[in-house]
């Protein structure tokens, strides 16, 4: 049998017609696995996981994909979340990234949001800045980013045992967060300039079950000797079971004074200055 070139074009175009709707579904497959409802993803990182450009516009022009700023997509089922944002940045980032501080401790159930402004305020901890858009899609929350290369080597952010993991959605990637003793030392390194030294004594207050295991193993990770005595302070001040497993000694506490209240007083064990009332 033979057939005239007008089959033959007829029957090449069926074929790449088919083809054409064979890739689109599994690019359409690919896109709801990588982008769950509620995160976002950056237009660099979707063709990093094989979407074509030409792909990822027409997504856009059919309205599957929503713009949330220039460059970051998000698809038109609903909305991003903070959750959301922070699980898109843990899957993208080349860097680990991490919900930490005051955040970390509200994760945990230790503490809670609080924010005259309304909106909580979303602590993020990574070496690396946050990438601009962040704080440009709205979310009804604000992240901060604080740098993490003076609190705490590389090394410690890749060991698993003093993070956890938030199952914020069924079936979505989870959020990496800080665990109780590494989110109180990373408070402890916002004093006085973000938390009062009242606040820091009275979460300590709080904290009656830490691990021993876990605080040694991050005070001798620790970078930040600040961080180090006033927690020796504040800690001597609570007296909790878990502090007698402590030995200050074990740990690089530096050498010399470090101001830390203003006009306060020295604290003359850990060379540090607090505030005359406490």
């Amino acid at each position: 049998m033979s057939f005239s070139r007008q089959q033959l074009t007829y029957i090449d175009n069926t074929v790449n017609l088919k083809e054409h709707h064979m890739l689109n579904h599994e690019a359409g497959k690919t896109l709801n696995q990588k982008l769950p409802l509620g995160m976002v993803a950056t237009k660099r990182w979707l063709q990093e996981q094989g979407l074509s450009l030409h792909y990822i516009d027409n997504s856009v022009r059919r309205g599957a994909l929503v713009v949330a700023v220039p460059g970051v997509y998000y698809r038109d089922e609903a909305r991003p979340t903070w959750q959301g944002v922070v699980a898109s940045l843990q899957q993208m980032a080349k860097l680990p990234v991490h919900v930490g501080g005051l955040s970390a401790l509200a994760v945990n159930g230790v503490s809670h949001f609080v924010n005259k402004r309304g909106n909580p305020v979303i602590n993020l901890y990574s070496s690396d800045k946050l990438p601009a858009w962040v704080n440009k899609i709205d979310v009804g929350a604000t992240f901060a980013w604080h740098g993490t290369k003076r609190l705490w080597p590389e090394s410690l952010l890749l060991d698993q045992s003093v993070f956890r993991h938030y199952e914020w959605a069924k079936g979505f990637p989870e959020i990496t967060y800080s665990c109780v003793e590494k989110a109180y030392l990373e408070i402890l390194n916002e004093v006085p300039k973000h938390v009062s030294f009242e606040h820091a004594d009275a979460l300590l207050q709080g904290l009656h079950n830490l691990s021993p295991r876990k605080l040694d193993t991050l005070l001798k990770n620790c970078l930040n000797v600040k961080v180090k005595r006033l927690f020796f302070w504040l800690a001597e001040r609570n007296q909790h079971p878990w502090f007698k497993y402590l030995v200050p000694t074990d740990y690089d506490l530096g050498s010399g004074k470090r101001a830390i209240a203003v006009n306060g007083r020295l604290e003359s064990k850990w060379q540090i200055t607090v505030p005359k009332e406490m």
